[in-house]
């Protein structure tokens, strides 16, 4: 499911725009900000409807990013990349190559102020390829001396997300029994789906991919159909695929205790929390849930403590998660308006400091 949504605020940095001259394809690299450090945020290669929307995707992914990192406590700030296809586009293996080298040229072209590294649509071994380019990506495969997979990360700061809003809304953490509803099966959603399925989770799944049938198969949960799955009761709504999903009209039918899950800017509008929050729908937002991946990153790129230490650290996402409804509660303000707040905290010491 695609949603063409208007261009945001332009509150960047520096944005390239740049069509690759390898490639062909349209290059997007958006650098919201560098105040708490060099920029961290994926590189998403996928399908637009018009080169526009590519960019409008771009700005709003960097501005996610810098809340994301900030909120994560990382000394980064927030980037995205986006490498356009037009409808009906199939990539080769040449053109892909090719993409990721133009990819890797404009990376460069900033100086070292964000780091790239792998996000939907793209690969670790499309990481190794940027990085022929440029020395500013991280992710890049084991063998390559990288730090690996990040998926795994992220699907950990999720469920200990999801652990964290269970034990708001129905007292405890624990998730056997729980009916969830994950919506997007990739790398992220097919792991939490797993690990959850293991659990004693009753699972509802659906993709855009009906490949991914085979899974829910698998786990022995319900398969519906995508644009289907907000109609299914559950206690918590997993939004795992694209952005933008949480219309106002599916908040509307939503049917649910609480959304938790790892989808970048999953609310079609920003009001979205509002209206969640007005149906009594507790809503951990995604900058924090998801940030496993770039926590992960950053610190193996930092080399801040070993692979063990830093999936503690992923783990103590939900510590955050908890902080943040608690927070949210008691001020009677929404948990995404209290997420912004403690980034912003973070961004004024940070541009504080810069200017001292």
């Amino acid at each position: 499911m695609s949603h063409t949504l208007p261009l945001p605020d332009f509150t960047h940095e520096r944005v390239e725009v740049t069509t690759g001259r390898r490639s062909g394809l349209f290059i997007a690299v958006a650098l919201h900000s560098s105040v708490l450090g060099s920029a961290l945020g994926g590189a998403r290669l996928w399908t637009y409807p018009h080169w526009s929307d590519a960019l409008g995707d771009a700005l709003r992914l960097s501005a996610a990013m810098t809340l994301k990192n900030a909120t994560a406590g990382l000394d980064a700030g927030g980037g995205k990349s986006v490498i356009a296809l037009e409808p009906g586009t199939e990539l080769d293996a040449d053109r892909r190559r090719a993409a990721f080298l133009d990819l890797g040229d404009t990376v460069e072209s900033l100086g070292g102020l964000y780091r790239t590294a792998e996000d939907v649509g793209s690969t670790m071994d499309d990481m190794a390829v940027v990085a022929e380019r440029t020395a500013h990506v991280v992710g890049l495969p084991d063998a390559a001396g990288g730090s690996g997979e990040p998926a795994g990360p992220t699907s950990l700061g999720v469920y200990e997300s999801l652990r964290a809003v269970l034990e708001r809304t129905t007292g405890s953490a624990d998730v056997a029994g729980r009916r969830i509803t994950i919506s997007g099966l990739g790398q992220v959603g097919g792991r939490l789906a797993v690990r959850l399925s293991t659990e004693g989770a009753v699972l509802t799944v659906t993709d855009v991919n009906p490949a991914r049938q085979h899974l829910a198969a698998e786990l022995g949960a319900t398969w519906v159909e995508p644009g289907t799955e907000h109609l299914v009761a559950s206690d918590v709504f997993v939004p795992a695929g694209i952005g933008g999903l949480l219309t106002d009209a599916v908040i509307d039918a939503l049917d649910t205790r609480a959304v938790c899950g790892p989808a970048n800017n999953p609310l079609a509008s920003h009001s979205g929390a509002e209206r969640l929050a007005a149906r009594g729908i507790v809503y951990a937002p995604d900058f924090v849930v998801n940030a496993g991946g770039v926590i992960y990153l950053d610190h193996e790129a930092k080399k801040l403590g070993t692979r063990e230490q830093i999936m503690a650290r992923v783990s103590q996402i939900g510590d955050t998660v908890r902080t943040i409804l608690a927070d949210s509660a008691e001020r009677e303000i929404t948990p995404l308006a209290a997420a912004e707040e403690l980034a912003a905290e973070r961004l004024r010491a940070g541009a504080h400091a810069l200017a001292h």
